[in-house]
């Protein structure tokens, strides 16, 4: 059963209905059906991410991950972190204030930077501690190129390894640069040597993000997250069902 209903979807945020519906299959397909994690949305604010603002491929996202979050949390709300060369904001969408959220937000923020992930990562990973949980998360981790500090984005990754969380890594660009390539290692990075699990995954989603039908999106989201979720299991990381 889903955390948040479809009647109360309908209610609160009927335009987020068939999104709701499509993240439902998606989690049926990869067996986690019932399942109780918390999601986070870290998105990108640096300058070459202008155009994504404005075309509302950020604002896109936001509402997909949303429509996901229903079936897994039932507070109706995504903390998200804003990021460029620091922390720009911690914040939150909700299902009753989805609409037009993203710009709001953005109205807010001045100057856009340049891309670190490390301190996006600080944030979500402190985020995580106070809120005393100890249930999985997904973290919705987008972004337009590589970070300023690659050792210390490597360094976050496998230090929160240790940790219930799960960053899907997800790039907005040109499908054949070459600025995703350090993505692609932290998704391959070897274990035990540098993580006790693989706790990230990574895909591109294309220079128009917008475009990805939301079956794939899903798909792409949590394709991973199942054989994650065994992995943390197995070492401690989750508690398991018999554990609660």
């Amino acid at each position: 059963m889903a955390a948040i209903s479809l009647s109360k979807v309908q209610e609160t945020a009927p335009a987020l209905v068939n999104l709701y519906k499509s993240a439902g299959v998606s989690l049926t397909e990869h067996g986690l059906e019932g399942l109780r994690a918390a999601v986070y949305l870290v998105v990108d604010h640096s300058g070459s991410m202008r155009p994504y603002y404005k075309d509302g491929s950020v604002q896109a996202l936001a509402d997909r991950v949303l429509g996901l979050s229903a079936h897994l949390d039932d507070d109706g709300t995504v903390p998200m972190v804003f990021f460029s060369t620091g922390i720009d904001a911690v914040t939150h969408i909700a299902l009753a204030d989805h609409r037009g959220r993203v710009e709001r937000i953005v109205a807010g923020l001045g100057h856009m930077g340049r891309t670190s992930y490390h301190l996006a990562m600080d944030a979500v990973i402190d985020h995580y501690l106070d809120s005393g949980s100890t249930a999985p998360a997904l973290v919705v981790f987008q972004t337009d190129g590589g970070p300023l500090s690659r050792p210390a984005a490597e360094r976050y990754l496998c230090k929160a390894a240790r940790l219930p969380l799960f960053w899907q890594f997800v790039g907005f660009g040109d499908p054949d640069g070459g600025q995703f390539d350090f993505l692609r290692k932290l998704d391959e990075l070897p274990v035990p040597d540098k993580r006790v699990v693989d706790n990230a995954g990574f895909f591109h989603a294309g220079a128009d993000p917008r475009k990805v039908p939301d079956e794939e999106l899903y798909d792409r989201l949590v394709g991973e997250f199942p054989k994650w979720l065994r992995a943390a299991r197995a070492r401690g990381i989750v508690p398991g069902p018999e554990d609660r």
